[in-house]
């Protein structure tokens, strides 16, 4: 970067996006005391992601539950809408990967620090102190549910598949992935209803996914460590 007439010198790097500042950076436009905490991209992401997800539990629900089944009718068309919200629920993050806050994110919700095992011990211990559970920008409980969800969604894709071209596979394929699609489409609703409520529990979190900004002084007391990241 070149310098402007009568600065110093080049200046030393690119500034980061507003997504990636610390909580010691600046706060966002029109807004003192408060940081910004994820992009447009991220957010959009986020909202487009969940919508797929609570659409293919709830068309499930429709399939699996038969008082549901009955009320709803149309079973062609909850199939046709469970089949192709399965099949668009990886492409937001995938398209979202050109956001480079995203990509940050990603980083960080994949790296487990010393410090998101003290935050387990204290959960662990139901100790809910301040400073006692220890966390950047993501707390280790975030990051668990990421690192699971990353993993069943493409159980879920693969299973379904196999469900779906009945042709090409034996019998026994297509049982075994019936079998560990419906659990596992059980579990991934058990711990999506604890995901809500746990931001339904949080105001801030839910604001920073809503506007992308949270109070400065929430970032300092539950993410404390997000300075250091």
């Amino acid at each position: 970067m070149t310098s402007m007439p009568g600065s110093a010198g080049p200046t030393a790097g690119a500034t980061p996006p507003p997504s990636e500042r610390p909580p010691s950076g600046p706060p966002a436009p029109g807004a003192a005391g408060r940081i910004r905490r994820f992009s447009r991209a991220e957010r959009w992401v986020h909202r487009v992601t969940g919508a797929l997800m609570l659409l293919c539990v709830a068309t499930a629900a429709c399939l699996y539950v038969p008082q549901l089944a009955e009320l709803v009718g149309r079973r062609a068309l909850v199939v046709t809408l469970h089949e192709w919200s399965g099949l668009l629920l990886p492409v937001p993050l995938l398209l979202g990967l050109a956001s480079r806050a995203l990509r940050a994110d990603l980083r960080r919700l994949n790296r487990f620090l010393p410090y998101d095992r003290e935050w387990l011990r204290a959960v662990r211990r139901r100790d809910a102190r301040p400073g006692a559970r220890p966390a950047g920008k993501f707390n280790a409980g975030q990051k668990l549910y990421a690192g699971w969800i990353a993993g069943a969604v493409p159980v879920m894709l693969g299973t379904g598949l196999l469900m779906w071209f009945t042709g090409l596979t034996p019998v026994l394929w297509r049982t075994s992935a019936t079998f560990v699609h419906d659990w596992l489409a059980l579990a991934i609703g058990v711990v999506l209803a604890g995901h809500i409520g746990m931001a339904y529990g949080d105001p801030q979190a839910r604001r920073g996914m809503r506007t992308g900004s949270v109070d400065r002084a929430w970032a300092e007391r539950e993410h404390p460590r997000w300075k250091g990241e």
